[in-house]
Order: structure tokens, then C-alpha cells, then sequence
């Protein structure tokens, strides 16, 4: 026991540590968490033997549930609305006809049947927000034409439609064809937004109507929304990632107590969830077993890179006049990551006789991805005129803290003012508005969530526009 926890608090500290190295250079943490779980295992010098792969699907589909609701959680709806429409059909109908190409290209080249061939497109037709995100963040490199956004949606939504292709597929195989796929796929896209909704809503509801006495309780009532949902979604034969994504979004742009501490807490957990399940891959994977598919998952990634992305991007956002350029590095954006790996193990807990090849290709295939394409980012972005330079990318995610406040005024409470007898939650008070503080009588009161506004109250507002406020 002792030795576990030693080695997984210095397993802790590497990667925090190397990870604000890489940081700096703009290389996705994914590479650095997978090298340190293929470094330790058991072809490396740890000699570390993992092979139960029921275990590691297990693990990483708990990583990538809480990974999946803080990317809704983070994701700025007022500025990606614009763009939601084009992100919606990338995530959806560009990572059917992804999926549909690369398994086309690999049952003609590679002889391979059918269903192998639609697996493969199936597992590997997902992008990965985590690398795109890290570069972009890294280089403080925002994008024009809301394409920042634009990205972070496609690639924070994508995964479910990956994960569903997936199940159908290997559905489709265990049932020797004896199923329905329209039926199968309306399930869980019916459950999994139904379930997301309705459990939003009601934990919306009451976090902002029951008070919890201690504020650390909080993140732990929010942890029990995401598993309540996710599960109760998977019951139903929904989809439980489009579940914890929806909720996600729901909680992440509604006006909830102590959102900011949430933020701050799942930021962290996030973070955490990322490197188990980087590591876990990572220390899952033999690389002595990649040299014999390094020539199919080679030409998998020139043809994903060049072929089958460029035509489900171009096949989406022609319809919506998306300029040339912007098309280009969208196309090009198209990182394969962790998703993906996840999604191959269900192939290897499915005992396919050819699930390991399956599995390490796609290993091969995101490695190739993160090395090239994402290192080439920024080169290409700045090549294309692409580059915002007015605007930090942050503002595309709900933890932008950097707006500074420059006014300060005193706005009095009347009798027959809305705000009036309600609770600072309950009032709607405008999101670009922050509430200082409360001056009663003679008493200052320092405001909370639950603090109630009374008539005759003074309160200190700091903003860059107060034209929201009632007059």
C-alpha cells in the first residue's frame, strides 16, 4: 500500500512537472502522460505488466465521463452560438462520413472485411478537444471567424457520435446483422439528451433553491449529478458521454451558486481524470507489438489527414459558405486522441481475434497525429491569416477570469424594484455585473448567493457597462 502510494504521488508530480515543460512548447499533454505509462510498463524500464483490458475500459470510461462534462461545463455558449450549427453537423454527420471513408479505405487496401474496416473508421472518427486545446491555450492562439469555438464544440461533442458508431458496429458483429441500427441509434440519442436534460434541470433547480450549509459539499453534489446521469442514461440504452456533455452545458452557462469554486474544482479534476487515463493507455499499450502495423497506421493517418477529414469538413461547412482558408484549418485540426484509444478497447473487451491490431493502429494513429499535425498547428494557422490577435482564446471558455472591472457605482434598492425580496440568484442579475457589496443601515454585508435584497439597500456594483441594469 505504502509503495503505491509513493509511487502514484511521484507518478503525480512528473507529470505536473513535465507537463509545464511541454506546456510551454505547445506539445498536448496526452503525449507526455502516455510516453510516462509506456515508459513505466512493461516494455519500458518500469516493467510494469497490465493487460486486463476490462479494467482499463472501465477506468478510462469513468476518466472520460467526468473529462466530457467539464468540456461542457467550460464551454462559453454566448460566444460558440454563432457557430453551434456548423459545430453540431461536423460532430455528427463529418464523423459518420469520416468513419464511413477511413472504413471504405481500410476493407479495400488493407483486405480487411467490412465490419473490421467500419470498426476501425468508427473508433478512430473522433477528435480529441484535450490536444487541440493545449496547443491553442499554450500559444494564447485564437482563432478568426469564431473558429476557436467552433473547434472546442466539434471536438468537446464529437465523442459520443464516435462512441455510438462504435457500440453499433460491434453490436452489428456479436449479432451477426440481427439488429436495428435505426432503433439502436435513436436510443441512445433520444435517452442520452433526455436524461441530460431533465437532470440538469432538476440540479439547477436545486442548487439554487437548497442550501448547503459547507461549500465544499458542493463539487461533491456535483459529482453525484454526472454519475446519476450517466448511468441512468447507459440504463436506458442511451448515450451516456452525450449525457454528461449536455449537462455539462446546461450547468456550465446557467447562473448557479459558487460556479466560480466549481470551475476551479472540476478544472482540477479534469485535469487529474486526464493523466489516469493518459497513463493507463498508455502503460496498456506494448510498443514492441506498433513496428508491425506502423505501415497500415501510416497510411490510415495520410489518408485521415489529407482525405477523409477534408471531405467530411468541406462537406459540412460548404453548405454554410465557411471561406476556403478557415475550411483548410479546420481540416487540418482534426487531432486524434485518448477517445479514440477508449473506444478501441471495447473491441479488445469484445475478444475480436483481430481487436489487438485494431487497437494498436489506432495507438500508432493518435501518436502520428499529436506529433505532426498538432505541432504544425500554429505554423499553418499564422500561414493561412488565421491568427486573432485582438482577442485571447480564452474568452471561448467559461474559466476566462481575466476581465477586469473599471467602474464602481452605488445603485439603491427601491420598494418597487424587481430585485427587491429575492435572493442574488433569484434576481438575474446580468453575468457582466458583479456585486461588491451590500450596504444595510449601518451594517456592510458581504454578498453570497443566498443574500437577500431588501428595499433601501445600497449596493456597490463594479462593471465596464451598467446598461442592463433596471432603471
Amino acid at each position: 500500500m505504502i509503495n503505491a502510494l509513493l509511487f502514484s504521488g511521484i507518478l503525480l508530480i512528473i507529470s505536473v512537472l513535465s507537463s509545464k515543460l511541454l506546456y510551454r512548447f505547445g506539445i498536448p499533454t496526452l503525449l507526455i502522460f502516455i510516453s510516462l505509462g509506456m515508459l513505466l510498463g512493461s516494455d519500458g524500464i518500469g516493467g510494469i505488466y497490465f493487460d486486463n483490458y476490462a479494467i482499463a475500459q472501465q477506468l478510462s470510461t469513468l476518466c472520460l465521463v467526468f473529462i466530457m462534462f467539464y468540456g461542457g461545463f467550460g464551454f462559453n455558449w454566448k460566444t460558440g452560438k454563432p457557430v453551434a450549427a456548423q459545430s453540431i453537423l461536423l460532430a455528427t454527420f463529418g464523423v459518420a462520413i469520416t468513419a464511413f471513408l477511413v472504413g471504405a479505405f481500410a476493407t479495400i487496401i488493407f483486405k480487411t472485411s467490412l465490419m473490421e474496416g467500419m470498426l476501425l473508421g468508427a473508433v478512430i472518427s473522433s477528435t480529441d478537444a484535450a490536444s487541440v486545446f493545449s496547443i491553442l491555450r499554450s500559444k494564447n492562439l485564437n482563432l478568426k471567424g469564431g473558429l476557436a469555438s467552433m473547434l472546442e464544440m466539434e471536438s468537446g461533442s464529437n465523442d459520443p457520435m464516435s462512441y455510438m458508431l462504435t457500440i453499433i458496429v460491434l453490436a452489428f458483429m456479436k449479432s451477426s446483422g440481427q439488429i436495428s441500427v435505426i432503433e439502436l441509434l435513436s436510443k441512445q440519442i433520444f435517452f442520452g439528451l433526455a436524461v441530460g436534460v431533465a437532470v440538469s434541470i432538476a440540479a439547477v433547480f436545486v442548487f439554487n433553491r437548497v442550501k448547503i450549509s459547507i461549500e465544499g459539499l458542493y463539487p461533491i453534489f456535483t459529482i453525484g449529478i454526472v454519475l446519476t446521469g450517466y448511468a441512468l442514461s447507459e440504463l436506458l440504452s442511451g448515450n451516456g458521454l452525450l449525457c454528461v456533455y449536455v449537462i455539462g452545458i446546461i450547468m456550465g452557462n446557467t447562473t448557479l451558486i459558487h460556479k466560480r469554486s466549481l470551475v476551479h474544482f472540476f478544472d482540477g479534476m479534469s485535469w487529474l481524470m486526464q493523466i489516469i487515463l493518459f497513463f493507463t493507455l498508455g502503460l496498456l499499450v506494448f510498443p514492441s507489438q506498433l513496428p508491425p502495423v506502423f505501415f497500415e497506421g501510416f497510411l490510415v493517418s495520410i489518408f485521415l489527414v489529407l482525405i477523409a477529414r477534408p471531405i467530411a469538413v468541406f462537406s459540412v461547412l460548404s453548405w454554410f459558405k465557411v471561406p476556403i482558408k478557415q475550411q483548410l484549418l479546420v481540416s487540418w485540426v482534426g487531432l486524434r486522441g485518448a477517445a479514440s484509444i477508449v473506444f478501441a478497447t471495447y473491441a479488445l473487451t469484445s475478444n475480436l481475434p483481430f481487436a489487438n491490431t485494431i487497437f494498436n493502429m489506432v495507438f500508432f494513429i493518435c501518436l502520428v497525429s499529436i506529433l505532426i499535425q498538432g505541432t504544425l498547428i500554429p505554423f499553418i494557422a499564422k500561414k493561412l491569416d488565421l491568427v486573432e490577435q485582438s482577442v485571447s482564446v480564452y474568452k471561448t471558455f467559461n474559466d476566462y477570469q481575466d476581465e477586469v472591472y473599471t467602474k464602481l457605482i452605488e445603485y439603491k434598492i427601491e420598494n418597487d424594484h424587481p430585485w427587491a425580496w429575492k435572493t442574488i440568484m433569484e434576481a438575474n442579475i446580468p453575468e457582466d455585473i458583479l456585486v461588491v457589496i451590500i450596504k444595510r443601515k449601518k451594517t456592510v454585508i458581504t454578498p453570497k448567493g443566498f443574500t437577500e435584497i431588501q428595499p433601501g439597500d445600497i449596493m456597490v456594483l463594479s462593471s465596464n457597462n451598467f446598461e442592463s441594469l433596471p432603471s
